[in-house]
C-alpha cells in the first residue's frame, strides 16, 4: 500500500477511542434515549404479561387436575350409592325410618280391622243360626202353650 491509499483510507476509516467526540444535536439524544427506554419498557411489560399467563395456565392446569381427581372420586361414590342403596347396605335416612314404622303400624292396624271383620263375618252366620233356632224354639213354644191352654181349658187328650 502506497501513502496515497493509506491517506484516502484513513479518511474513510472510522477511528473510535474514549476521546472521540461526537456532534449531535441534543434533540436526537434525548429521542434516542427515549426510544431505548420505551424500548426496554415495552419488553419488560411483554415479559411480565407473559409470566402472569404462564402462570395462570399452570393453575388452571392444576384445578383442573384436582378437578378431574374430585370429578372421578365423586363417579365412584355415585355408583357405590347407586348399587348399594337399594340393597339396604348404606343404611336408611330418618324420614325413611319413620315411614316404615308409620307403615308397620298401619299394617298392625289392618291386620285388627280383618280380624274384627272375619269374626262378624262369622257372627253373621251365627246370628243366623241363631234366629233359624229361635223360630223352631218359637214354634216349640206354640206348641207349648197350645197343649198348655187345652189342659186349663179342660180339653185334654187332643
Amino acid at each position: 500500500m502506497t501513502k496515497e491509499e493509506r491517506e484516502q483510507r484513513g479518511s474513510d476509516e472510522l477511528n473510535i477511542s474514549d476521546r472521540s467526540a461526537i456532534s449531535m444535536p441534543i434533540r436526537n439524544l434525548i429521542s434516542i434515549v427515549l426510544a431505548v427506554g420505551l424500548g426496554v419498557w415495552s419488553y419488560f411489560g411483554i415479559v411480565e404479561r407473559l409470566n402472569r399467563l404462564e402462570t395462570f395456565e399452570q393453575l388452571v392446569q392444576k384445578d383442573l387436575e384436582q378437578g378431574l381427581k374430585g370429578l372421578s372420586v365423586d363417579i365412584e361414590k355415585n355408583n357405590e350409592f347407586r348399587i348399594k342403596w337399594p340393597r339396604g347396605e348404606m343404611g336408611q335416612p330418618p324420614a325413611d325410618q319413620e315411614q316404615f314404622l308409620l307403615i308397620e303400624h298401619l299394617g298392625k292396624q289392618v291386620d285388627k280391622i280383618q280380624n274384627r271383620l272375619e269374626q262378624g263375618m262369622s257372627n253373621g252366620v251365627n246370628i243366623t243360626r241363631l234366629q233359624s233356632d229361635m223360630l223352631e224354639v218359637r214354634a216349640a213354644v206354640e206348641k207349648l202353650k197350645d197343649k198348655q191352654r187345652l189342659i186349663n181349658n179342660g180339653i185334654a187328650g187332643e
